[in-house]
């Protein structure tokens, strides 16, 4: 049954070729809505105001399109995930990669099989696959020594350290914040992020004076005062990580919590917007402010239980939770809430960070009065850490610290990734791309009723299916027919691309979803 899926698709897409969504998307409205309109009235559409973006650089290696040769997984990723699930659970594992094969926006498998790549690995590659001038970075003697000599940074920095790696990311700092840690990952720099709350929020408790005896001696043994019954509030279908702090705050799947105990904090509805947010402003208004004044009642709630609330963390997009947005209104309300009860606001740029909305972080889309107090990073950013206001810099040594502090050859790195987006004006290309993409989704979603609620800031977009089944049954039919998607919530599809897509590349993503979709319903 499988396999004659694989050929069916293979087949539909050999015999159709590209069907007309580039003529069609070059002509779109500057409203997506007349671009609906102007197709079920076959009146022209207005041309795009938007330039293409075909200058910026892609592998010259990387293939034309797909290539399918097995289902996926094929036999060799079979055997291999059924020798690993002798060592470990292998649930998680889709297929094994050839990462020597994977080139630009493709992804191969150890089967043969290219795919065109939207999810990269969980949305971590901002310049794709095997890109050259990473290539001619890693190969430089000062990463190489970087690499095989990773420091314990908080002891025992390198020569030139704030000169070669922390003015990289200092060069990309979120306005107004000027200080900057690494960390191993995007968990590691939330709960690194929450202790630098709870530090700040009791010193500015204690008036500035230092820790008494008692209260250092209690902290040893969990108790008080040293430790303080202090909350962090965070959001329905947020996701934050999977370690003890950072997965109190996360609430999206079962499995990421069963059998673990965590502390009783504040949790607070994100809002449920209705889309396109363009024909639900009045409606989506009403809701945010109804979440806003939910977030205020927690918040009065847990100081009365003697139980208040250090600090609020969010995601400028819920990814894991299923793609959900709120509008700029919300978020200039919960920092003005954050600030007149005296919470600090933390926001998690993990998955949203370096470029994937078309500006570099995407809080600036927020046009927020102050920047965030905190600010965690990881993913695109190629290590993981945190920005933030002098206020939250610890007074004593140790107290924000591991063995390596993150990885300083992956900041080289960076360093490459940084000057790319800046040389090529790469945040053009995904701004560009991103409303393309986001037309063609809509045309997609216009033409069957299987889909509803396309949404997108840059070129993370994310789509809706009726139920969890046909939206897994679905995602493992792109991958079979050469596109790798990712899922989020509880019904949709997460589309996560290289900073380098290109309309070119939603070409072929839209005509195989087009094709996946028609199949679905026969």
């Amino acid at each position: 049954m499988i396999t004659s899926c694989v050929d069916f698709f293979t087949m539909a897409i050999r015999n159709q070729g590209l069907r007309s969504w580039n003529a069609l998307l070059k002509s779109r409205a500057q409203n997506p809505l007349n671009l609906v309109q102007s197709l079920n009235q076959g009146v022209p559409l207005r041309q795009q105001q938007a330039h293409s973006r075909d200058d910026v650089p892609i592998p010259s290696e990387e293939p034309a399109g797909p290539v399918i040769k097995t289902v996926i997984p094929g036999p060799r990723s079979v055997a291999m995930k059924t020798n690993l699930s002798n060592v470990q659970n292998t649930e998680s594992v889709h297929f094994f990669v050839d990462y020597e094969k994977s080139k630009g926006n493709y992804v191969a498998d150890v089967d043969g099989n290219l795919m065109l790549d939207l999810f990269t690995q969980i949305c971590t590659l901002p310049l794709g696959y095997n890109h050259r001038r990473l290539l001619e970075t890693a190969e430089r003697p000062g990463t190489m020594t970087a690499f095989v000599n990773r420091s314990a940074t908080g002891s025992y920095p390198p020569v030139g350290f704030q000169e070669k790696f922390l003015n990289v990311l200092l060069s990309v700092a979120p306005k107004g914040l000027k200080c900057v840690l690494t960390m191993g990952c995007g968990t590691c720099a939330i709960e690194n992020g929450q202790k630098a709350i709870f530090m700040a929020y009791q010193r500015r408790l204690r008036g500035g004076r230092k820790p008494t005896e008692e209260e250092m001696k209690s902290s040893i043994m969990n108790q008080s005062p040293g430790c303080p019954k202090l909350t962090f509030m965070s959001f329905n279908n947020a996701f934050h990580g999977r370690c003890m702090g950072a997965l109190a705050m996360t609430h999206t799947k079962w499995f990421h919590k069963l059998d673990c105990p965590f502390p009783d904090w504040p949790i607070a509805p994100f809002p449920k917007l209705r889309y396109p947010l363009d024909e639900f402003v009045r409606e989506n208004r009403q809701e945010e402010l109804s979440c806003l004044e939910q977030v205020e009642e927690l918040i009065h709630e847990f100081a009365k239980k003697g139980e208040p609330v250090a600090g609020i963390c969010v995601e400028p997009i819920q990814a894991d939770g299923g793609d959900n947005h709120a509008t700029p209104f919300f978020f200039q309300g919960l920092q003005e809430i954050a600030k007149q009860n005296g919470c600090y606001l933390m926001l998690d740029e993990v998955q949203t960070g370096c470029g994937a909305t078309g500006k570099f972080w995407a809080h600036e889309h927020f046009g927020l009065e102050h920047p965030p107090d905190v600010l965690a990073y990881s993913k695109k950013m190629l290590t993981g850490g945190l920005y933030y206001t002098e206020e939250l810099k610890p007074t004593e040594g140790g107290r924000l610290f591991d063995t390596w502090m993150g990885d300083l050859s992956r900041l080289l790195l960076l360093e490459t990734v940084i000057n790319e987006i800046r040389e090529a004006d790469i945040l053009d290309n995904v701004t560009d791309v991103g409303i393309y993409m986001l037309d063609g989704l809509r045309v997609l979603q216009n033409r069957h009723p299987l889909l509803s609620n396309a949404r997108g800031l840059g070129t993370l977009c994310g789509v809706d299916l009726p139920t969890p089944a046909l939206r897994d049954e679905i995602n493992i039919n792109l991958r079979n027919a050469g596109v790798n998607t990712g899922k989020c919530g509880n019904r949709s599809l997460r589309f996560r691309p290289t900073l380098l897509f290109q309309r070119k590349h939603v070409d072929i993503f839209l005509d195989i979803f087009d094709s996946v979709l028609a199949a679905a319903v026969k």
